[in-house]
């Protein structure tokens, strides 16, 4: 596997990796490096290198897109040299960004066959993250990329039906396209313990501190409503480029007793954390198309977790859940916001009401199911 990320943090790679060497597959993966992690070692059965480290802080298009090519030329030197020792049957790559599926050139000219793997999906992410348009000739250029990226894979795989048909339309053919959604790693979020008990309440979002994520509205909701709910506090952990802006915002509205952002933790760590707050909120802006179909598995984390949600009404969100399982607000409506975290402050039946609904959805719709579909895909694969 080949993904500009980091492999301990992504539970998308991690299940899939989990899921083949249960069944006795070897694999490698060619990811980040954050901080003083090595270079190389082994995590479960999983051999992970790490050529490149990365500190999440890019602000500009070019640097963004330099550190994405220096690792595309590092992975593709890498797997170069691991091909010399072993045969891979197939090379799966993650993106974004989608022409990362050029790396696997090494193996591909082995006869190893591509998968890419659309977590989220180009153009509209770009657009999103750097305020272009659509119109712009770089939104073209990319949804040429789209193309070539995907014409160049044996196989795509794409994060959900919205995208699944958006790719479909524009890309892949629908035969070389699955859908396989993020769902919560049960060997992570799984309730461990009894919620602690206590007078304080802890609102929580973990994450990427993006600004199509919200989170500035979620801080100026809870300001206003901060005052009327003695104890709450709103904790966000997590990295990213709008780091600096909330820190200001919050001083601005006055909450930095009640409001504060942590460091990054490994996602074995911050589940832990997850599983001892009273509620979680997911503010994310539908502005952008990319904010408005970007599927957030933070939503099913929490409701495997038990701990009921506050979601922004966003287009993929309502295709997947609806009021019984999480409560919904307009998006980028702090004033309703508000209204909701206040609501079920006040109400601790409907938050258990909620959590419970979740937990029958997630009977349901699930990894257990889902990775059987995967490791169809990748047998098949390996076939040809």
């Amino acid at each position: 596997m080949v993904a500009y990320s980091f492999f301990e943090s992504d539970a998308r790679m991690m299940q899939y990796a989990a899921a083949l060497t249960d069944r006795g597959d070897q694999v490698d993966v060619i990811a980040l490096r954050r901080g003083d992690a090595p270079s190389y070692e082994e995590l479960k059965g999983v051999r992970v290198y790490r050529p490149q480290a990365r500190a999440v802080n890019e602000r500009g298009r070019f640097t963004y897109l330099l550190r994405i090519l220096r690792f595309m030329a590092v992975s593709a030197a890498l797997l170069f040299k691991l091909c010399r020792s072993r045969r891979y049957d197939i090379v799966h790559v993650h993106s974004v960004p989608d022409f990362l599926v050029f790396a696997a050139l090494p193996a591909k000219c082995m006869g190893a066959r591509i998968i890419l793997d659309v977590h989220d999906i180009l153009p509209e992410f770009y657009a999103s993250k750097f305020q272009i348009s659509q119109s712009s000739a770089i939104f073209k250029a990319l949804l040429l990329c789209e193309r070539i990226s995907a014409a160049y894979a044996d196989h795509v795989i794409v994060a959900n039906e919205i995208w699944h048909d958006r790719l479909v339309s524009r890309a892949v053919l629908a035969e070389k396209c699955t859908t396989i959604r993020n769902y919560p790693n049960p060997a992570i979020f799984t309730a461990h313990a009894p919620r602690q008990k206590s007078e304080g309440f802890v609102i929580l979002y973990p994450g990427t501190l993006n600004r199509h994520q919200g989170l500035d509205i979620a801080l100026r909701a809870f300001a206003l409503v901060a005052e009327k709910m003695p104890g709450a506090e709103f904790h966000i952990y997590g990295e990213g480029s709008e780091r600096d802006a909330l820190n200001a915002l919050i001083a601005s509205l006055h909450l930095q007793e009640r409001a504060s952002i942590r460091d990054f933790l490994p996602i074995q760590k911050v589940a832990r954390i997850m599983e001892q707050a009273d509620l979680a909120v997911v503010p994310k802006r539908v502005s952008t198309a990319f904010g408005n179909e970007a599927a957030s598995t933070k939503i099913m984390e929490f409701m495997s977790l038990g701990v009921p949600v506050i979601v922004s009404r966003t287009r993929i969100d309502s295709l997947y859940f609806d009021d019984s399982m999480v409560r919904f607000f307009p998006p980028e409506n702090d004033e309703e916001l508000a209204r909701a975290i206040y609501d079920l402050w006040l109400h601790p039946e409907r938050r258990k009401q909620m959590a419970e609904n979740a937990q029958h959805y997630l009977e349901l719709h699930n990894w257990a199911q889902q990775k059987h579909e995967y490791l169809r895909l990748i047998d098949s694969l390996s076939a040809q």
